[in-house]
């Protein structure tokens, strides 16, 4: 019987890591890890449209990581709804509907 593998799901600040010095000694590992097929990553389309203005290396980092290890997901509604139900009843503090929106994709 095949295992599967355990699967991250990987927001704007994840990737971004891996080129900033601070978080880089974390996050190199973890995407080299992820290239080497020890764990499945997911990102979404808000992480996509978040990596517009990073730097070019930044936003190609995805593409870095073989097909049968990355996932794009898409915002759906009931993600949508249960971003807006984490503001609304204060379950995530003061933060960003974005997100939000990471957490309930995730």
């Amino acid at each position: 019987m095949q295992s599967r593998k355990l699967v991250l799901y990987l927001d704007t600040s994840v990737i971004g890591g891996y080129y900033d010095s601070e978080f880089e000694q974390d996050t190199k590992p973890l995407i080299e890890s992820i290239r080497n097929g020890e764990f499945e990553m997911q990102y979404s389309t808000i992480t996509e449209d978040e990596l517009l203005n990073a730097p070019l290396l930044v936003r190609e980092l995805i593409d870095t990581i073989p097909d049968a290890y990355r996932k794009k997901v898409t915002l759906t509604e009931e993600a949508s709804h249960l971003a807006d139900s984490y503001i609304s009843e204060n379950v995530v503090g003061k933060t960003s509907r974005e997100d939000c929106l990471h957490i309930a994709l995730a």
